[in-house]
């Protein structure tokens, strides 16, 4: 009889070798990681920085948390958009939050909303450059004669120079008794780094079609021609500051000039020159504007949720830096010779 037997593996035999994964990008993974950890983070401070927020005055609530993040649902309201930092186009790079078209959009999204009767304006800049400057406060003027609704302007920290152009679109200004404010005035910055360039044996040269082709080269001395050429520009956008503020505050361009050499004011002499309507916190602007707008009892906040595009603009530099080390001196070296006028305080 013929029996059939199955042979079993030998215990002590050597498998089959299993095939080696491929590598892992453990740093890919890292990062993704630590991008979600900072999300996190971030919103957590937006929050917390939300909630701990005081009340403008004795026996007014602060703007609530729900009210700061989430659009409110109905009824008339004060809408609330945050002009912060230095307003200049980006050089490169995404722009999430910040920049001209970004701020100006926010203004148009929030004045085209019909339960959105006015609009508070909360600045806290030192200004920047002419063109962006320019394009706040034309979109703010339009948007006013568009929907004929109150805007008004309240500063922080700062409301200097460009800072302050935009606001003298607006209806109003409110101003806390120790803002800074003022500045009106232009600047053209200029650094010469032909004797650093000397030093390390480096001679730069251009070949140009004029001689004004290269003004403001930072690689040779400036002539007093191209001197005399700058200023006439610096005269122009001035005399265009002074215009925009003395419409916006109705005040004679010759009472207005006393004030515009570039010297700053505390919201309490801004009041006493008028350069500022009334002082008070974010909550009284709120206030004033319900008023204008003819809203009955306490208005309402509509905020847009600003919080994602604030994070996003912050995480992009952080990575930014992480990845290259340079790229912030790089940005750094570029703002020490920024093309172009400004309205801005530079301290």
């Amino acid at each position: 009889m013929n029996e059939e037997t199955t042979s079993l593996p030998d215990p002590a035999a050597p498998s089959d070798p299993q095939p080696v994964p491929p590598p892992r990008r453990l740093w890919l993974k890292a990062l993704v990681l630590l991008y979600a950890a900072s999300m996190l983070a971030a919103a957590l401070v937006v929050w917390r920085s939300d909630d701990r927020r005081p009340a403008a005055a004795e026996g007014k609530r602060p703007l609530d948390v729900a009210r700061s993040l989430i659009p409110s649902s109905a009824g008339d309201s004060v809408g609330v958009i945050h002009l912060s930092g230095v307003i200049t186009t980006p050089d490169d790079g995404p722009s999430f939050g910040s920049g001209p078209k970004n701020w100006s959009r926010k203004i148009e999204k929030l004045a085209e909303k019909k339960e959105v009767k006015a609009i508070v304006l909360e600045i806290n800049s030192p200004g920047g450059s002419v063109g962006a400057v320019q394009e706040i406060h034309g979109t703010i003027l339009r948007m006013r004669k568009k929907y004929k609704k109150p805007f008004i302007a309240h500063f922080g920290d700062v409301a200097a120079s460009g800072g302050y152009y935009v606001a003298a679109a607006c209806d109003k200004i409110v101003s806390h008794p120790g803002s800074l404010l003022g500045s009106i005035g232009v600047i053209f910055s200029h650094s010469n780094i032909e004797g650093l360039l000397g030093k390390i044996g480096v001679r730069s040269e251009s070949i140009k079609s004029g001689k004004m082709k290269d003004i403001g080269s930072m690689t040779r001395p400036m002539t007093a021609e191209e001197r005399q050429l700058l200023q006439s520009l610096i005269d122009n956008a001035y005399g265009q500051f002074l215009g925009a503020v003395s419409e916006g505050r109705r005040m004679p361009k010759e009472k207005l000039r006393a004030l515009a050499d570039g010297r700053i004011f505390t919201g309490e002499q801004g009041l006493q020159a008028g350069l500022v309507d009334e002082l008070g916190g974010l909550w009284d602007a709120v206030q004033l504007a319900g008023k204008l707008a003819n809203i009955k009892g306490e208005p309402k906040v509509y905020r847009e949720n600003e919080s994602f595009a604030n994070i996003m603009e912050l995480l992009n530099s952080e990575i930014s830096d992480a990845l290259s080390p340079q790229a912030g001196l790089l940005r750094e070296l570029r703002s020490c010779n920024r093309a172009g006028l400004e309205y801005r305080w530079s301290y």
